[in-house]
């Protein structure tokens, strides 16, 4: 087996909530940390690319080591003999983590994290959305009992971030932690007497 393929992988879905850049920024981390990543985003997620950042679709797709076709079911994310380290939907919509949810899947994106959760192996969820009313919470329940982690990106104040970049690398930062991941841009706290 040659080196590249030790590699370890992640699979990386992106979907159509506001915070697109939570996605783009965990690609640049998971490269940063010699991760071998596989992106699929959904249609949602590239409008919301145009809406929210400068980025084109290539820019996106060149941050990713594979990117997949959102209809391509029969792609490897979409089998559990794929070893990955497990998924991170960064954001994902209520949409999304909803067909989660059910296991009545739809594309290539909510097929791989069936797979990731039939496999037993981390599946993260970013949830952009607020505020949750009572659908969500049970979805987000039921999801917890199939063994999702439900990680909302919500800003780390003790970290004291200086720009919205910096909110947006904490919040990467501890999602790569739920996978055994430690990257620079992560702000760890160091207890109530580190700063005196």
């Amino acid at each position: 087996m040659n080196a590249a393929a030790s590699r370890p992988r992640l699979v990386v879905g992106i979907s159509g909530a506001s915070g697109v850049s939570y996605g783009v920024r965990a690609l640049e981390a998971l490269r940063e940390l010699g991760i071998e990543t596989h992106l699929v985003a959904t249609r949602a997620a590239l409008l919301t690319l145009a809406q929210e950042t400068d980025l084109s679709p290539d820019d996106l797709s060149v941050r990713a080591d594979v990117t997949h076709r959102l209809v391509d079911v029969g792609a490897t994310i979409a089998s559990g003999s794929f070893r990955t380290l497990g998924m991170l939907v960064a954001p994902c919509s209520v949409r999304t983590m909803s067909e989660i949810a059910t296991g009545v899947t739809s594309t290539l994106l909510t097929r791989a994290a069936d797979v990731t959760l039939k496999e037993r192996r981390p599946l993260v969820l970013m949830v952009r959305e607020t505020p949750f009313h009572l659908g969500h919470l049970r979805t987000m329940t039921q999801l917890t009992e199939m063994g999702a982690v439900i990680a909302p990106p919500l800003p780390a104040f003790y970290a004291r971030p200086r720009s919205v970049e910096e909110i947006i690398d904490q919040s990467v930062g501890r999602a790569l932690d739920l996978f055994g991941l430690d990257w620079r841009g992560t702000r760890r706290w160091a207890g109530l007497d580190a700063g005196a």
